[in-house]
């Protein structure tokens, strides 16, 4: 199902505390990603008040236990993808009763692994099976929706994912998977590099042969049922209202605050295609 970008969920602020686990934000912008989630103040906590859809954590395997940084020399062994991600998302979703938000949305955790993607994977299909009550699941073919959708970027074991009869997370795909047969379930997500492929950067308007092979990217994607993501894009308001046009469906930011402002200013009123 294809989720238009200036979606946004209105209800009241429940509860008082300023704990994010306690409470849901008065809207929800389903385009919103949050880029390298883990080096805001508050991981995870900051993309949820700001009502963001989408998280990444970069992941290494260490001493048997999955743990979230960007580079090598950063680990922190108390930094783990469950104490910091797995085990606050559940938390919500017990309490929103099978949400993240008090909003009805599936919730997107990109997951990339950093290091072997073998040997990472199999770690990190063990942890989430401990949590599949919550997460989007496929058994021997067959999709089970959950409050939250695991993708899996970087060093994507593709084969041994495709193999998998039982799986709790998807591959993120590149536009050179635009054409794959590989099912939505496996490949829910179409990620690449902005500036690898289009020359605007957000300074007047874009051009028509930049605007075009958007467009068709986009209906490609969505044809497919795959979630379209671009990384690397230029924090600019012009840029983003390209994508909120042509239906981009996540918009990668590290300034959670501004993007959330950019969004709110667009038409609120829910709209599903």
């Amino acid at each position: 199902m294809k989720t238009r970008l200036i979606l946004s969920w209105c209800v009241a602020l429940i509860g008082t505390s300023p704990n994010a686990e306690s409470q849901s934000p008065d809207r929800v912008y389903p385009a919103a990603h949050s880029h390298n989630d883990y080096t805001r103040p508050q991981p995870l906590t900051d993309a949820l008040a700001n009502g963001f859809r989408s998280v990444e954590a970069d992941i290494f395997l260490r001493d048997g236990d999955l743990v979230v940084a960007h580079e090598a020399d950063q680990i922190r062994p108390e930094r783990t993808l469950r104490s910091m991600y797995l085990d606050p998302l559940s938390r919500r979703v017990r309490k929103f009763q099978g949400s993240v938000y008090q909003q009805p949305i599936e919730f997107i955790l990109l997951v990339d692994i950093k290091d072997d993607g073998e040997t990472t994977y199999a770690a990190l299909h063990e942890l989430l099976s401990e949590y599949a009550s919550m997460l989007t699941h496929v058994k021997d073919g067959k999709q089970v929706s959950g409050a939250i959708s695991v993708v899996i970027s970087g060093n994507r074991p593709i084969e041994m994912m495709s193999e998998q009869s039982t799986r709790y997370a998807g591959i993120d795909g590149r536009l050179s998977d635009l054409d794959s047969d590989m099912p939505a379930h496996l490949m829910p997500m179409i990620s690449d590099r902005w500036t690898s492929h289009f020359a605007y950067r957000g300074a007047g308007p874009i051009a028509d042969a930049d605007k075009l092979k958007l467009r068709q990217i986009v209906a490609k994607a969505h044809r497919a049922g795959r979630v379209l993501r671009f990384w690397a894009t230029p924090e600019d308001q012009n840029l983003w209202q390209v994508l909120v046009d042509l239906d981009v469906d996540l918009i990668n930011t590290d300034h959670l605050a501004r993007l959330r402002a950019f969004l709110a200013s667009q038409e609120s009123a829910p709209s599903f295609e």
